[in-house]
């Protein structure tokens, strides 16, 4: 049968990316799907206050890169647009630590940490991973937190997809032989998670996406996939029909594609709720596991603001420092580039306790100890200049589970282990420690401080890996259980908790399973 494509991929951040140029490499005609925008390094927002090209709000009309979706159990910050969370996220590429291999639902189907090595190895080299090589401000305190707690050896550089040439210069691509986009070497401005306006950022347009173009693989953007249908009605060995509909227009046609194959790479927010409607309508075979197994990596989101104004803590790359704190937790030092204080609005001090009550308590006992330190904060400073975000994660397991609500949402429950949760003593008592050293007092996100809800950047699972259909959704070639040529890859696959940012752990599990894809043949 002629298709119009021989896959479509739906989503165009780290999975989707991967896919799209292995796929073209290998001789297949492929269409991109993303419901984000196109955005150029000028078109990004020079700060957070321009809400318009900084948050993805359809409703608001706003069409930005970053979307915040909020749930019983965890606030979910991540990435719209062409590049996916590669827009929005802060760079940072470390590789797990073994346990991440060797626990979750996909433990036994390999020898992951052996199997996926060479590909975490290609992974680096496709999204210019460097070695930071400059510490500020935010860096030096938690090198000096390092030293207090005699972890100095576990303070690291980490590396980061930034191009580190001269600052503000542009040379020819330094990447791909002469295949890719000229690029600009990084100005250590923090700007990052508001989107790159110097060419610095390695996003996956200007890597995998820039190289599947010149392939001949062709990008939809501000559309979104609505149905996947089996066009013989049962498993899709004759391939499926896809509808397609406008993210940014109110009123507009659908568009309608037939395919030999599917990948889903939507984010888990995308990908799950996708799914978990098509499962009630046209695919109903998707395992019964879907939207289970989600991880959040067990982290925290505190702000540390100092009132010291000889110290920019919005200098630098987004993340530049990281210190190991104990074997299964570490702590990152997070920027905004400066005059990006829109965060402030958002945040109140510091408060824990078991429950609303006890944190509302809490959080004003700490206004009236220090009214002129929180004045000071919220009206005199700016913001991003003075603040600091400190990213804590933990390797430590527990799930949620995503399901469908009454609206065409998603809602969230407690799956194994307990709760996410924002009081998390290790995490707090190296705020307190890192403020002491900064001069400086602590805020988070409204919902943190008041329902003791915790946020996340790092989404993964509802689509993992395992053995059969009892236990998971995909194989560990990642093509989902009961249909043919249709495949999960994004962080919805992730099905052990990797403790440390993703991304690069996303991109290298994408690489192997591409690498089980045969070409095409003629």
């Amino acid at each position: 049968m002629q298709h119009d494509f021989d896959y479509i991929i739906i989503g165009s951040g780290f999975g989707g990316s991967v896919s799209a140029l292995r796929f073209s490499e290998k001789g297949y005609k492929v269409l991109v799907v993303e419901k984000g925008k196109w955005y150029k390094a000028t078109d990004f927002a020079k700060t957070n206050w321009n809400l318009r090209k900084w948050l993805w709000m359809p409703y608001l009309r706003f069409f930005g890169i970053m979307k915040m979706s909020i749930f019983k159990n965890i606030v979910v910050i991540s990435g719209t647009g062409i590049g996916g969370g590669s827009l929005v996220y802060a760079n940072t590429l470390p590789i797990p630590k073994t346990n991440f291999y060797k626990s979750g639902s996909w433990s036994q189907l390999a020898d992951w940490e052996t199997e996926l090595k060479p590909f975490y190895q290609l992974a680096l080299k496709m999204l210019g991973a460097a070695r930071n090589p400059k510490l500020f401000d935010g860096d030096i305190a938690l090198q000096t937190l390092a030293k207090e707690m005699g972890r100095e050896d576990q303070f690291e550089h980490p590396d980061v997809a930034v191009f580190f040439g001269k600052e503000g210069q542009q040379v020819k691509d330094p990447y791909f032989e002469g295949q890719g986009p000229d690029r600009s070497g990084c100005t250590f401005c923090g700007g990052c998670m508001t989107g790159c306006r110097h060419n610095a950022k390695n996003t996956l347009d200007k890597n995998y996406l820039y190289l599947a173009q010149n392939n001949g693989a062709e990008i939809l953007a501000e559309n979104e996939v609505v149905d996947v249908v089996p066009i013989d009605n049962n498993d899709g060995a004759s391939g499926y029909k896809i509808s397609v509909k406008s993210s940014t227009k109110i009123f507009g046609k659908k568009k309608y594609f037939t395919v030999k194959g599917v990948v889903f790479s939507g984010g888990v927010l995308g990908t799950i709720k996708l799914l978990l409607k098509l499962k009630q309508k046209s695919l109903p075979l998707l395992s019964d596991t879907l939207g289970d197994n989600i991880r959040t990596n067990n982290e925290t989101l505190i702000s540390v603001s100092t009132l010291d104004k000889t110290k920019n803590l919005s200098k630098g790359v987004a993340i530049g420092s990281m210190l190991h704190t104990d074997e299964n937790s570490h702590l990152e030092i997070v920027r905004y580039a400066e005059g990006s204080g829109f965060w402030k609005l958002l945040h109140l001090p510091l408060s824990n306790g078991s429950n609303s009550l006890t944190r509302l308590l809490n959080m004003f006992k700490q206004f009236f100890r220090f009214p002129l330190s929180y004045f000071k904060i919220y009206f005199r400073n700016s913001w991003s200049k003075s603040t600091t975000v400190l990213l804590f994660m933990q390797s430590i397991d527990s799930t949620l589970k995503f399901k469908e609500n009454w609206f065409g949402g998603m809602s969230s429950t407690v799956s194994s282990g307990v709760k996410p949760s924002a009081d998390i003593p290790a995490s707090i008592a190296l705020t307190k420690r890192y403020s002491e050293i900064i001069g400086g007092k602590p805020t988070s996100f409204v919902l943190e401080s008041i329902a003791g809800i915790p946020s996340t950047a790092h989404v993964l699972g509802g689509a993992v890996m395992a053995e059969d259909t009892s236990k998971g959704v995909i194989n560990k070639n990642n093509e989902i259980f009961g249909y043919k040529n249709m495949l999960v890859i994004d962080g919805a696959m992730i099905s052990a908790n990797p403790g440390v940012n993703p991304s690069l752990s996303i991109t290298a599990i994408a690489e192997r399973a591409m690498a089980q894809i045969k070409p095409k043949m003629s």
